[in-house]
Protein backbone atom coordinates (compact mmCIF):
# COMPACT_ATOMS: atom_id res chain seq x y z
CA UNK A 1 0.00 0.00 0.00
CA UNK A 2 1.24 3.46 -0.86
CA UNK A 3 -0.26 6.75 0.25
CA UNK A 4 -0.81 9.47 -2.32
CA UNK A 5 1.18 12.70 -2.35
CA UNK A 6 -2.02 14.41 -1.26
CA UNK A 7 -2.04 12.47 2.02
CA UNK A 8 1.69 12.99 2.44
CA UNK A 9 1.37 16.75 1.96
CA UNK A 10 -1.64 16.89 4.27
CA UNK A 11 0.44 15.42 7.10
CA UNK A 12 3.43 17.62 6.21
CA UNK A 13 1.25 20.74 6.26
CA UNK A 14 -0.10 19.85 9.69
CA UNK A 15 3.44 19.15 10.92
CA UNK A 16 4.54 22.55 9.68
CA UNK A 17 1.66 24.24 11.50
CA UNK A 18 2.31 22.21 14.66
CA UNK A 19 5.95 23.29 14.58
CA UNK A 20 4.85 26.91 14.19
CA UNK A 21 1.93 27.32 16.62
CA UNK A 22 2.69 30.91 17.65
CA UNK A 23 1.79 32.54 14.35
CA UNK A 24 -0.06 31.75 11.11
CA UNK A 25 1.97 29.71 8.62
CA UNK A 26 2.25 31.19 5.14
CA UNK A 27 1.29 29.05 2.15
CA UNK A 28 4.21 30.22 -0.03
CA UNK A 29 6.66 29.31 2.76
CA UNK A 30 5.15 25.85 3.24
CA UNK A 31 5.13 25.20 -0.51
CA UNK A 32 8.75 26.33 -0.88
CA UNK A 33 9.86 24.28 2.13
CA UNK A 34 8.42 21.08 0.67
CA UNK A 35 9.16 21.92 -2.97
CA UNK A 36 5.55 21.74 -4.13
CA UNK A 37 3.41 24.14 -6.08
CA UNK A 38 1.15 26.53 -4.20
CA UNK A 39 -1.71 25.34 -6.42
CA UNK A 40 -1.23 21.77 -5.21
CA UNK A 41 -0.93 22.94 -1.62
CA UNK A 42 -4.20 24.89 -1.91
CA UNK A 43 -5.95 21.66 -3.00
CA UNK A 44 -4.57 19.90 0.06
CA UNK A 45 -5.53 22.83 2.27
CA UNK A 46 -9.14 22.65 1.05
CA UNK A 47 -9.33 19.08 2.31
CA UNK A 48 -7.76 20.07 5.63
CA UNK A 49 -10.12 23.04 6.06
CA UNK A 50 -13.21 21.06 5.02
CA UNK A 51 -12.34 18.38 7.58
CA UNK A 52 -11.64 20.80 10.43
CA UNK A 53 -7.87 20.29 10.68
CA UNK A 54 -6.78 23.83 9.76
CA UNK A 55 -8.32 27.25 9.64
CA UNK A 56 -7.36 30.11 7.39
CA UNK A 57 -6.81 33.72 8.31
CA UNK A 58 -7.10 36.34 5.59
CA UNK A 59 -5.14 39.52 5.25
CA UNK A 60 -1.57 40.69 5.37
CA UNK A 61 -0.82 38.79 8.57
CA UNK A 62 -2.95 35.84 7.54
CA UNK A 63 -2.05 32.26 6.82
CA UNK A 64 -3.10 28.93 8.23
CA UNK A 65 -3.30 27.58 11.77
CA UNK A 66 -4.27 24.28 13.32
CA UNK A 67 -8.03 24.36 13.89
CA UNK A 68 -7.80 22.02 16.86
CA UNK A 69 -5.05 20.91 19.22
CA UNK A 70 -2.45 18.69 17.56
CA UNK A 71 -2.98 16.05 20.23
CA UNK A 72 -6.61 15.70 19.12
CA UNK A 73 -5.79 15.02 15.44
CA UNK A 74 -5.19 11.36 14.78
CA UNK A 75 -3.03 10.43 11.83
CA UNK A 76 -5.73 7.97 10.81
CA UNK A 77 -8.33 10.73 10.55
CA UNK A 78 -5.98 12.86 8.45
CA UNK A 79 -5.15 9.99 6.10
CA UNK A 80 -8.82 9.00 5.74
CA UNK A 81 -9.69 12.60 4.82
CA UNK A 82 -6.83 13.00 2.34
CA UNK A 83 -7.07 9.70 0.47
CA UNK A 84 -9.74 9.13 -2.16
CA UNK A 85 -10.08 5.42 -1.42
CA UNK A 86 -8.39 2.45 0.14
CA UNK A 87 -8.80 -0.14 -2.58
CA UNK A 88 -6.06 -2.64 -1.81
CA UNK A 89 -7.24 -4.73 -4.75
CA UNK A 90 -9.93 -4.60 -7.41
CA UNK A 91 -12.17 -6.52 -5.03
CA UNK A 92 -12.44 -3.41 -2.83
CA UNK A 93 -13.79 -1.29 -5.69
CA UNK A 94 -17.59 -1.64 -5.81
CA UNK A 95 -17.52 -0.89 -9.53
CA UNK A 96 -15.12 -3.74 -10.33
CA UNK A 97 -16.49 -6.67 -8.41
CA UNK A 98 -16.53 -9.16 -11.25
CA UNK A 99 -14.56 -11.93 -9.55
CA UNK A 100 -16.58 -15.13 -8.98
CA UNK A 101 -14.93 -15.54 -5.55
CA UNK A 102 -16.04 -12.14 -4.23
CA UNK A 103 -18.55 -13.49 -1.70
CA UNK A 104 -16.28 -16.12 -0.17
CA UNK A 105 -12.73 -15.02 -0.86
CA UNK A 106 -10.34 -15.44 2.07
CA UNK A 107 -7.86 -13.12 0.38
CA UNK A 108 -10.38 -10.27 0.70
CA UNK A 109 -10.89 -11.05 4.37
CA UNK A 110 -7.13 -10.93 4.98
CA UNK A 111 -6.81 -7.63 3.10
CA UNK A 112 -9.66 -6.07 5.10
CA UNK A 113 -7.99 -7.26 8.29
CA UNK A 114 -4.66 -5.76 7.16
CA UNK A 115 -6.33 -2.44 6.33
CA UNK A 116 -8.01 -2.38 9.75
CA UNK A 117 -4.62 -3.03 11.42
CA UNK A 118 -3.09 -0.22 9.34
CA UNK A 119 -5.69 2.23 10.63
CA UNK A 120 -5.43 0.93 14.18
CA UNK A 121 -1.77 1.98 14.17
CA UNK A 122 -2.44 5.35 12.50
CA UNK A 123 -5.31 6.04 14.90
CA UNK A 124 -2.99 5.46 17.86
CA UNK A 125 -0.79 8.43 16.89
CA UNK A 126 -1.58 12.12 16.68
CA UNK A 127 0.00 15.07 14.92
CA UNK A 128 1.40 16.06 18.32
CA UNK A 129 3.12 12.68 18.61
CA UNK A 130 5.01 13.15 15.36
CA UNK A 131 5.65 16.86 16.00
CA UNK A 132 6.99 16.25 19.50
CA UNK A 133 10.44 17.73 18.88
CA UNK A 134 9.20 21.15 17.79
CA UNK A 135 12.62 22.81 18.02
CA UNK A 136 14.15 20.25 15.66
CA UNK A 137 11.21 20.54 13.25
CA UNK A 138 11.57 24.32 13.17
CA UNK A 139 15.23 23.95 12.31
CA UNK A 140 14.63 21.34 9.61
CA UNK A 141 11.76 23.34 8.11
CA UNK A 142 13.64 26.66 8.33
CA UNK A 143 10.88 28.22 10.41
CA UNK A 144 11.96 31.45 12.05
CA UNK A 145 11.70 31.30 15.81
CA UNK A 146 9.02 33.53 17.29
CA UNK A 147 10.21 36.66 19.05
CA UNK A 148 8.82 35.44 22.38
CA UNK A 149 11.77 34.33 24.56
CA UNK A 150 9.46 32.99 27.27
CA UNK A 151 7.58 30.79 24.78
CA UNK A 152 10.80 29.48 23.31
CA UNK A 153 12.26 28.70 26.74
CA UNK A 154 9.14 26.71 27.58
CA UNK A 155 9.45 24.78 24.29
CA UNK A 156 12.88 23.30 25.03
CA UNK A 157 11.50 20.24 26.77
Amino acid sequence: MRLTLQANYAVRTLLYCAANPDKPSKVPEIAATYGISETHLFKVMKILVDNGFIKTLRGRNGGILLAQPADEMSLGAVIRAAEENFYLSDCFDPGKRDCPLITSCEFNRVLYEALAAFFDVLDSYTIADIARNRQNLRSLLSIEVAAHPMLEAADLS
